[in-house]
């Protein structure tokens, strides 16, 4: 057997997986990607806080998300797997730093899911007020977990048939949206036009009465979460059938879906009506339908926003089983999350996941504003995985220009300014949300933000670093004590004979 025979460490995990996800599949994950709760159901309460600045938070943040697909589109093509961030971590920084970005990922989408069951529960109580919450959370997860244990093919499938309806919905309100503005038709007793840009209470920037000057800059975390799945092309490239073709092509499109689908949809929104009709709770979409007088097309958006919150909890349980499994194959996480069923379903971690939705349930029925709770403390497992992606290119990119790795054929542009700048970013947003959680209420429990940050972060890392000494021998043991990188600044750490590299990973 050659040196380039050997099998690989860093490709063992995808042993058993099927690549069974086509062109069309992956265009509608990457599309689906960019619709989600975040912007059907979080941005009334946003725009209601901030008026029509809103479209400069979400403009701002689609800049950031651009940079954070080039640095993802970088790293897929370097390597695909679907142990995605973690297996750069591990690659670049070592086992322990995949051991954080693993758990931290699922706990992102862990809070995720739930925020999103909370999002079906209040889309249901629009046709059934006296529907209990919890009934409706686990109804809707039983129906996406049998999708997920079936095959990634019938994820794909879904997530296919769900984008399709999330991107109807946004261009029929599209369409109308500006038929309707550029006509200046009236909406009730308010007239509909791109002067409500600037004659909408306060102003385009309100500053005074119950606004601050910065709270657009303060409400960016939570726009942060709106854009959150967009990496899950990452992870679906290890089961992608050619993905040195699709993914150049997914992560291109993401500017033009954020400045149609997300800035067109806030400019719309706007320019319809009075940024103080959106309330919480109530999806924007439905409320300008309804006072347009078209009750059925609430409805109709109503059910839609159903479909893509289902669609965002299903790429969470995707996603996480995956990862669970990457952290199982180096004694990091229990070794059940190992099992896959044989048509290459993580099945394990799966349920593992769906056992911690369950608790959503729960949530509903103690907490009313579940959704919001978890979208916020979801924030900081979004902006720390968006965090590892950006520091991975950064090395990546390192070794590249120091001739260690190949050139990968999609590299990011302006790097490593660019990685920088989302570095930046996405630690201002923890400083912004500590701030505006400080802010939101005189009562310290209900300081939603900044509980989750002041308290919640050193709470993780503590929980963190105890499972990591819990592990960490069995982690040694399974590598032989190779616990760092596996590249130096000149080459591989091990050496050439190293089964944990191949020759194929080296620059020639």
């Amino acid at each position: 057997m050659t040196t380039t025979d050997k099998p690989s460490s860093l490709d063992a995990e995808q042993v058993g997986y099927k690549q069974s996800l086509g062109r069309r599949h992956v265009q509608m994950i990457a599309i689906g990607g960019a619709i989600g709760t975040g912007l059907f159901l979080g941005s009334a309460s946003r725009l209601n806080a901030t008026g029509p600045a809103l479209l400069i938070s979400y403009a701002t943040v689609g800049v950031i998300a651009y940079f954070l697909m080039r640095a993802l589109g970088e790293l897929v093509l370097h390597r695909q797997t679907s142990g995605a961030f973690v297996s750069y971590m591990r690659e670049f920084y070592g086992e322990k730093a995949a051991y954080v970005t693993g758990w931290m990922y699922w706990l992102n989408w862990a809070l995720t899911g739930i925020a999103e069951l909370s999002a079906v529960a209040i889309y249901m109580q629009y046709w059934f007020p006296e529907l209990p919450r919890p009934i409706t959370v686990l109804v809707a997860l039983a129906v996406v977990l049998i999708i997920n244990l079936l095959s990634a093919r019938a994820f794909g499938e879904f997530e296919f048939w769900a984008s399709i309806l999330k991107v109807g919905a946004i261009v029929i309100f599209l369409v109308v949206g500006l038929v309707v503005v550029i006509g200046r038709f009236d909406i009730g007793d308010h007239q509909a036009g791109f002067q409500n840009l600037w004659s909408n209470e306060g102003g385009f920037w309100p500053t005074s009465g119950g606004y601050n000057w910065y709270g657009p800059i303060l409400v960016m975390s939570g726009v942060v979460f709106a854009y959150a799945a967009i990496e899950m092309v990452g992870v679906a490239a290890g089961e992608m059938a050619d993905p040195k073709r699709e993914v150049p092509k997914a992560v291109n499109s993401v500017i033009f879906r954020i400045a149609v689908f997300y800035c067109g949809s806030i400019l719309l929104l706007v320019s319809m009506l009075p940024t103080t009709d959106y309330t919480a709770g109530e999806s924007p979409f439905v409320t300008v339908f309804g006072a347009m007088g078209l009750n059925w097309m609430g409805a109709l958006i109503q059910a839609v926003l159903i479909v893509a919150a289902m669609s965002s909890l299903n790429s969470g349980l995707y996603s996480t089983g995956r990862v669970l499994r990457s952290l199982g194959m180096s004694k990091q996480a229990p070794a059940f999350t190992l099992k896959m069923s044989r048509s290459g379903v993580p099945w394990a971690g799966i349920v593992m996941t769906s056992v911690v939705y369950v608790f959503g349930a729960i949530l509903n029925e103690i907490d009313p504003d579940a959704f919001e709770t978890a979208l916020e403390a979801a924030a900081i497992g979004v902006v720390f995985t968006w965090g590892t992606i950006f520091v991975c290119q950064l090395r990546l990119r390192k070794l590249v220009d120091r001739g260690v790795i190949p050139k990968a054929p999609f590299q990011m542009p302006g790097s490593p300014y660019t990685s920088w700048i989302g570095l930046v970013f996405l630690g201002l947003v923890l400083v912004g949300m500590a701030i505006s959680g400080w802010q939101s209420s005189p009562e310290f429990w209900h300081k939603t933000s900044f509980i989750v940050i002041v308290i919640g972060i050193p709470v993780i890392a503590l929980l963190l670093t105890i499972g990591w000494n819990v592990v960490r021998n069995r982690v040694v043991e399974n590598t032989g004590g190779r616990m760092g990188p596996h590249w130096t600044d000149e080459g591989p750490a091990y050496g050439d004979d190293d089964p944990e590299l191949t020759s194929g990973h080296r620059a020639p």
